[in-house]
């Protein structure tokens, strides 16, 4: 199958030939067809199933035609990063249309998302704070809104947006079309559904657990060792480019700078960073600049790169839902992904939730010729055992003119 069983415009099939999209996933095959016929939409779908493009590509076909400079679509998303990959979905997907797009959220100035609102966009890619906040400035005017998409709604539950939420659809038209995107469907994000949408229609992709094109990896060791195994598996991994996740910001930002240390071209990725700094992050972890980024959960939410070989969790994430957005960096778009998960004591529980979750036992490892403080496995199969020979990864030192030399490389970049 391909996309062009949908009879898109010309214009939108040029944009999807131009991104490099061949074949449809199965969120696009089953939301597209209803979305393109003006249903509302109930989707439950995790990270890097190809959801943005599912609501993307009918909103394009849609303001095709009717009228232009003034919004038409409102995408709501709960972090800037995600905001921004949503909106370059739009601009890349509708680069042979005269549909522009517009982002608005905090952490920059207003005037330059006011200017882009008054030069004209028919899609608003907004995060619910900045958006109000424009709203009662009326510098934005969201009464002619035909479709309103909130996207990844469990996460702005999470982080508080659900009373902003509600004070955004007071300002769009009761009469429009919505799309519902979430990767789970705890209690209150089904009664916000429920609220809001009219005769859904119901879709289920990869509910809950992980692309199945990931494999999992538990590596007990003891909270003191951690920073050595990460060093020790960077080490002896061969990689691409790498995610790891922290728990909290100050261990973000640590976690980077002992990284740098160690001569591995790294940034950090954290709320406290201003949205410039993250901004630069990201974009240098895309363009290959840097071959690590270390984040923390609401910081990664967002990351569109589609060629991250491992997710490591240096801290276990609080939450089954955390673990399935982190794995879901890797693995991505089809690609086979790893994710490496630094299990100390008192994290069994959760480590149970996840298996559940998987519907099998996580392998346990233990690092070739490393001390894993006790913690380690009793029993140890061969094909659990990393070479040690096999000192490949991103490891690019600094050489003896303090540039940048490449050290065995897993994976090239050009």
């Amino acid at each position: 199958m391909d996309f062009e069983q949908f009879s898109f415009d010309p214009r939108i099939s040029a944009g999807i030939k131009a991104v490099g999209y061949t074949t449809p996933t199965p969120i696009q095959l089953q939301a597209i067809p209803f979305v393109l016929k003006g249903r509302d939409i109930l989707a439950t779908a995790q990270t890097g199933t190809g959801k943005t493009a599912a609501f993307v590509l009918p909103i394009l076909e849609r303001l095709t035609t009717g009228p232009s400079g003034r919004v038409r679509a409102l995408i709501v998303a709960p972090t800037r990063e995600l905001a921004e990959q949503i909106h370059q979905a739009s601009v890349d997907l509708g680069q042979s249309t005269r549909v522009h797009s517009a982002t608005v959220y905090g952490g920059v100035s207003k005037n330059g998302q006011v200017e882009a609102l008054r030069r004209g966009a028919e899609i608003v890619v907004a995060c619910p704070g900045r958006l109000l906040d424009l709203a009662n400035d009326r510098s934005i005017d969201l009464s002619g809104v035909e479709v309103l998409v909130l996207d990844e709604a469990d996460r702005m539950c999470d982080m508080g947006f659900l009373p902003d939420i509600r004070r955004i659809l007071k300002l769009v038209p009761a009469r429009r079309q919505t799309l519902f995107f979430s990767a789970t469907m705890p209690e209150d994000i089904r009664e916000l559904a429920n609220s809001i949408l009219k005769n859904p229609v119901t879709v289920q992709i990869g509910m809950i657990a992980p692309v199945k094109t990931v494999s999992h990896a538990l590596y007990p060791v003891s909270q003191g060792l951690k920073k050595e195994l990460l060093l020790a598996t960077l080490e002896q991994t061969a990689t691409g480019r790498v995610l790891i996740f922290a728990r909290t910001k100050y261990r973000a930002r640590n976690l980077a700078r002992d990284l740098e240390k160690a001569r591995y071209r790294v940034a950090a990725l954290q709320g406290n960073m201003s949205q410039g700094q993250r901004q630069k992050a990201l974009d240098g972890f895309r363009d290959g600049k840097y071959d690590i980024l270390v984040a923390t959960d609401i910081a990664a939410r967002g990351i569109d790169v589609t060629d991250i070989s491992h997710v490591i969790n240096f801290d276990m994430p609080d939450t089954v839902d955390a673990y399935t957005h982190r794995i879901g960096r890797t693995g991505r778009a089809h690609r086979t992904g790893e994710a490496f998960t630094f299990m100390a004591q008192g994290d069994e529980p959760m480590v149970c939730a996840i298996e559940k979750v998987l519907g099998k036992r996580i392998e346990r490892r233990q690092l070739s010729g490393f001390d894993h403080g006790g913690l380690a496995p009793e029993r140890q199969s061969p094909g659990n055992r990393v070479n040690q020979s096999r000192k490949t990864g991103p490891n690019l030192k600094h050489d003896r003119d303090g540039g940048i030399s490449t050290l065995n490389r897993g994976h090239e970049h050009h």
